[in-house]
């Protein structure tokens, strides 16, 4: 079984339901990986927290964000894949063909340094309200050493409601993110989904859904 380690920054006081999600997937056999531990930058977060309850070793990383700092974790645990869960430092070192990210918003579009968590909602509202965009949704994507500009892997459109705030379009695109990125994940890790590392146009196992 493949063996992965997870990136999930959460908060001080919560979050991480992400990773939540993820463990949840594994012991019901959705996920076919071994989940060897979970990094976070917040020492006692909501990521600890939920590792901690599930007897997942826990990882505080806590900088400086360097080659040499995330290339000393992945010796520690010797992972197959790297998923990042809500991790918002930048990523480097880490192998480009097997680490991926998920991110709440539709990319290119709503992605970059800056864009994580309400504030991707918050954009998606402005634009939609401008006439700009139709929709908002989740992107799965292999992860370069550029915020959010490797190959996309999955996109999940979610549509916007009459009254929706940058919350409540939030709470929905993270229900989406709780059923789908298990999902995803597990294609990468059995090999359905994958690229070369090096050149876009490998990638193979591209899938696009409506949420």
């Amino acid at each position: 079984m493949q063996k992965l380690l997870i990136f999930a920054s959460g908060t001080k006081d919560g979050g991480g339901s992400g990773f939540g999600s993820l463990i949840k997937a594994a012991r019901d056999g959705m996920l076919q990986a071994e989940i060897v531990g979970v990094v976070s930058n917040h020492e006692n977060g909501g990521v600890r927290k939920i590792a901690n309850e599930n007897s997942v070793p826990f990882e505080h990383f806590e900088g400086q964000f360097t080659r040499a700092g995330y290339r000393k974790i992945l010796k520690k645990y010797n992972p197959d894949f790297v998923a990042l869960s809500g991790w918002l430092k930048l990523v480097l070192g880490l192998d480009p063909k097997t680490t991926i990210n998920i991110h709440p918003g539709p990319l290119p579009e709503f992605g970059g340094a800056g864009m994580y968590g309400i504030h991707v909602q918050e954009a998606v509202l402005e634009s939609y309200r401008r006439g700009e965009t139709k929709e908002a949704g989740l992107t799965m994507h292999f992860v370069t050493e550029i915020y959010d500009e490797g190959p996309v892997i999955f996109r999940c459109a979610v549509p916007i409601m009459p009254g929706d705030s940058p919350k409540s379009l939030a709470k929905r695109v993270n229900e989406a993110e709780h059923k789908w990125q298990p999902i995803i994940t597990n294609r990468v890790v059995t090999g359905e989904i994958a690229w070369d590392g090096k050149n876009p146009k490998s990638l193979k196992g591209y899938t696009e859904v409506s949420c």
